[in-house]
């Protein structure tokens, strides 16, 4: 695979790119479809989603041009933007399982610019409360937030793997 991957330095980051906004996407669907909303901790998971994506849609532009160099420390910047999402998953697993608390933001939810004390009430109490210790959907007793531990963890590997393998042929 690693062959494969420093012939066509573009291909390891455009499917970087793929699966991490695939599990945007997943994410978005359960939320508009399933009725799963969001906490700031699952808000946050998808910002690293976004950086890896960001990352990688740019070293597979860098890798189509030539400049391997560029996009392999451009996946291994794309494989630390994982890593972090894969760290604020875990987090959000242990908040999950009450092995430690919340962050501040657990259980307060995302206000907009109220223009009065009325509108800013009438927000806070139409908004809902998601609490970042709750487990609204679980497989196999994994929660969401497990599994994209587990997804982010694997694609750091793979992000640092492909970067790697770029960088040889540089």
């Amino acid at each position: 695979m690693t062959r494969a991957l420093a012939r066509r330095p573009w291909l390891g980051p455009l499917l970087l790119a793929a699966i991490s906004a695939a599990a945007v996407l997943i994410a978005l669907a359960s939320q508009r479809w399933g009725g799963l909303q969001p906490c700031v901790l699952c808000l946050w998971q998808r910002w690293a989603h976004g950086a890896v994506i960001a990352l990688a849609l740019i070293a597979g532009v860098a890798g189509f041009a030539g400049a391997k160099r560029g996009a392999a420390a451009l996946m291994i910047l794309a494989g630390l933007a994982a890593l972090a999402g894969a760290g604020i998953a875990l987090y959000h697993v242990g908040v999950e399982q009450q092995w430690w608390p919340g962050t501040s933001g657990c259980g307060a939810g995302a206000l907009s610019g109220a223009a009065g004390l009325d509108s800013l009430r009438e927000q806070i109490e139409s908004a809902p409360i998601v609490r970042c210790s709750d487990v609204p959907w679980s497989l196999f007793g994994i929660s969401m937030a497990g599994y994209n531990a587990l997804l982010s963890a694997a694609l750091a590997l793979f992000a640092f793997a492909a970067g790697k393998a770029i960088s040889r042929t540089a």
